[in-house]
């Protein structure tokens, strides 16, 4: 294939419109790319009647696998009859049809005519080898085929396995893999072809230790998935919760591919389906899909398989309380001893199933991946785990974790008598991480991180252990936020608070961080270095003491302030870019959207939420979307259009399903950016700075704002009583709507008046602070501060 400085992804197909292939197509299309989806050809209904009933279905998934419904629409429903001729337009073709080697291979045959010259073929196979399957291709597109594998979901997970044949063209993989990461923004590492490569490799391996090991030690199951979800970095749906979400007879099947083809293997004897789980397989309960597996739920009940009574109870049980202490323990070589030696069946589970997964991946690395933080970043981006294996290990001591786990071989305690490899055991051995990079077993050296160019857009990638997060120099940092710059000429403001809550002292620092970059630099971006949120909006515990005592003065200067910070936003003489990813509720929101721009990732979640504890968007958030719906009106009637839905979205708490569903709710202008990869986020931000600074940038004129007035929320408040008659509100629903219809039309004057910002920032001050001080606002206050759940009173 002749070499190209870009790899142009115009079109790609998709061949196999069943869950898998659907997804992955629904998750092109999100990206913008012009996406074919092949099927059998239906015998009645039209030929693609198949593949565009399961292209409607993809609107119904939850969660969705689309940015936003509409996308589904921009599919083209495709036959293996009719046309194979579209192929030849494809850049990359994702076969994702079932996991039957034999179909597979009849399928490339059939294809292979219609392949066109530069196109890449990717199999989406989650453990077949890549080898066999390029086998039945002709020569000439041995070098463009690769495994590339897809987590399900396809849109959330964020893991991305490629996997090249031994013909796979170098050229090939970095193409594939710089569009897998910036377009579609997965986190991709490269496996080598052995079942089921990296992630089913290791994380299947390690759900069937749990199980053995429950099973062995009689833990019952609930208690298992209370020990091995958050209590150990691992993810809510922990073993058995997991399990039925994947699918038991989708996590059989890849068992299988390890029974079938890991015969020699020191574990090969555990490569099989539990009893248990074979017979509920063969009794249909397949998990979540058939609402009954390992887990079901009777009316509010939550009920468990019971595997001595082969029936289902109540899932009451947790994990002991002296053990939960042992896994509060911070200092790793503690922890592990601490389980080790202790005489609970439930430490001595847990310690088995670490013990027994440290040895499996000791012994496996060498064939299964490149390096150890291939092995790591794959269990953490494909099963959800904090820290992957060898991170854990060498966190715990290297040497200490080697002793213990030796001593388990010798006694004939752990499930494999295999040796550990020289590598691990060598003297002075202290892991797998050092500076340089992560450690190779093949050569004996440690492999520094790719650098391929669409690399240099993470500024700031996922971390493994050992590697330092520099942010550089800081401009000024207090306990509430830091400025800093990573060198250049562009301010970065990040929050310290817990969930990136905006207080006080965090107010303070936005007015500060605008003041220092208007003098020093040419723009500021607002990106979070801790937690997965943006900001889920301010701080209620700062501003529920002065509700709870009912202190008129300091709320309303409260949200003076808050007011200040998002205008400084607006208003400062340097460009300013909200990075945004994760929840950006409320005041988050609210500060996001008055910068010049926003860079949000795919999975941003946006919304104004304050009505739900009683009160109103009162940092510019409501002012802003009356101003956005005048912006929008070129009449009174269109106005009121407008204000209506900006209104809806205020009064029912809409938060968008992602970026893109953001710009549709109005949150995000068109101009503003969603990109899939949110390690790029803080780059591209970073981009939109300088090009709106090297374009002479000036801050926007104050804007003249037409207005719905009395008659406007006249109108909104009709509404209001027709859902209260309804019975779909509260009267204290209809109060606090009623208090933000007033809010959002202006007030008490003339549809079409015109006043500025001034005007609605002054009434949404008013309107706060009268729903501050109402009984029920408290208690709605009081009840999320409580339970974190909204409170319908």
């Amino acid at each position: 294939m002749a070499k190209q400085e870009n790899f142009i992804v115009r079109k790609v197909a998709v061949l196999g419109a069943g869950v898998m292939g659907a997804q992955i197509a629904a998750h092109l299309a999100s990206a913008k790319v012009i996406t074919f989806l092949f099927d059998l050809a239906a015998k009645e209904g039209g030929a693609n009647s198949l593949v565009n009933k399961n292209i409607q279905g993809l609107k119904k998934l939850k969660p969705s696998p689309l940015a936003v419904p509409e996308i589904a629409d921009s599919l083209i429903a495709a036959n293996y009859d009719d046309n194979l001729e579209w192929l030849k337009e494809c850049d990359l073709i994702i076969e994702a049809i079932a996991e039957r080697l034999d179909w597979k291979e009849d399928l490339y045959k059939k294809i292979a005519p219609y392949v066109n010259d530069h196109a890449i073929i990717a199999t989406n196979t989650s453990g077949l080898s890549v080898n066999k399957l390029v086998s039945v291709l002709p020569k000439k597109l041995h070098k463009r085929f690769v495994g590339l594998h897809f987590f399900n979901p396809p849109r959330y997970m964020h893991l991305a396995e490629i996997i090249p044949s031994d013909s796979t063209d170098a050229h090939v993989l970095d193409q594939l893999e710089t569009f897998a990461v910036s377009t579609l923004g997965k986190g991709v590492v490269r496996a080598k072809d052995t079942p089921n490569f990296i992630a089913n490799r290791v994380g299947v391996f390690s759900m069937l230790a749990t199980m053995y090991h429950a099973e062995r030690m009689a833990i019952p199951f609930e208690i298992v998935d209370g020990l091995t979800g958050p209590l150990i970095g691992r993810a809510k749906s922990a073993t058995f919760r997991t399990s039925d979400v994947v699918g038991l007879d989708t996590l059989a099947h890849v068992v299988g591919t390890m029974t079938d083809n890991l015969k020699d293997d020191p574990w090969a004897k555990y490569y099989t389906v539990p009893s248990w789980l074979k017979l509920l397989i063969d009794n249909g309960a397949l998990g979540q899909k058939t609402r009954v597996g390992i887990f079901k739920k009777v009316a509010k009940e939550i009920q468990v398989l019971d595997i001595a009574s082969k029936d289902y109870r109540p899932a009451t049980g947790k994990p002991d309380a002296a053990v939960v202490d042992i896994l509060k323990i911070k200092d790793l070589k503690k922890r592990f001893t601490a389980l080790q030696k202790s005489e609970h069946p439930q430490a001595q589970f847990l310690w088995a199933c670490f013990r027994d997964l440290f040895h499996y991946c000791a012994v496996h690395l060498e064939s299964i991946a490149n390096n150890a933080r291939d092995v790591d970043l794959a269990l953490r981006w494909g099963f959800g785990w904090k820290q992957g294996p060898f991170e854990l290990w060498q966190s715990a001591d290297w040497q200490t974790i080697v002793k213990l786990l030796q001593a388990d071989i010798d006694d004939g305690k752990a499930m494999s008598k295999a040796a550990l490899p020289a590598w691990v055991t060598t003297k002075g051995r202290n892991g797998v991480y050092k500076a340089e990079g992560a450690y190779v077993p093949s050569n004996d050296a440690y492999q520094a991180r790719s650098s391929l160019p669409v690399y240099k857009r993470q500024l700031f990638p996922d971390p493994v252990l050992g590697e330092q997060v520099d942010m550089r120099k800081t401009v000024f940092e207090t306990d509430h936020v830091r400025l800093w710059h990573g060198g250049d000429d562009i301010a970065v403001l990040s929050f310290k608070s817990k969930m990136n809550t905006i207080g006080d002292g965090v107010l303070d620092g936005i007015l500060q961080a605008a003041e220092e970059a208007e003098s020093k630099f040419k723009g500021l971006v607002v990106w979070q270095t801790q937690g997965d949120h943006f900001s889920v909006g301010a701080n209620l515990q700062e501003f529920g003491v002065a509700i709870s005592k009912g202190q008129a003065d300091k709320i309303e200067a409260a949200v003076a302030k808050f007011q200040r910070a998002t205008s400084a936003m607006r208003y400062a003489m340097v460009p300013t870019v909200a990075a945004v990813k994760g929840y950006a509720f409320g005041g988050g929101c609210e500060l996001a959207i008055h910068c010049d721009a926003i860079v949000a990732a795919l999975e941003t979640y946006v919304g104004l939420v304050e009505v739900g504890v009683g009160l109103l968007p009162a940092g510019g958030g409501t002012k802003e979307l009356a101003l956005r719906a005048a912006q929008a009106s070129d009449d009174t009637n269109a106005l009121y259009k407008h204000i209506e839905k900006n209104y809806q979205r205020i009064a029912m708490a809409q938060v968008s399903g992602s970026g893109e569903d953001a710009r549709s709710k109005g949150f995000l202008r068109p101009a503003d950016s969603v990109i899939f990869n949110a390690y790029e986020l803080l780059y591209v931000a970073k981009q939109r700075v300088h090009a709106m600074a090297e374009s002479a940038y000036r801050p926007p004129l104050p804007p003249r704002i037409p207005v719905a007035g009395k008659a406007g929320a006249a109108n909104l408040k009709a509404m209001l009583v027709n859902m209260l008659e309804g019975h779909m509100i509260s009267e204290y629903d209809y109060f606090v709507g009623s208090t933000i219809a007033d809010v959002i039309c202006g007030g008490e004057i003339e549809q079409g008046s015109i006043v500025d910002e001034a005007w609605l920032l002054r009434l949404e001050r008013e309107g706060f602070v009268a729903l501050a001080m109402q009984d029920k606002t408290r208690e709605r206050i009081e009840h999320m501060l409580k339970t974190g759940k909204p409170l319908r009173n």
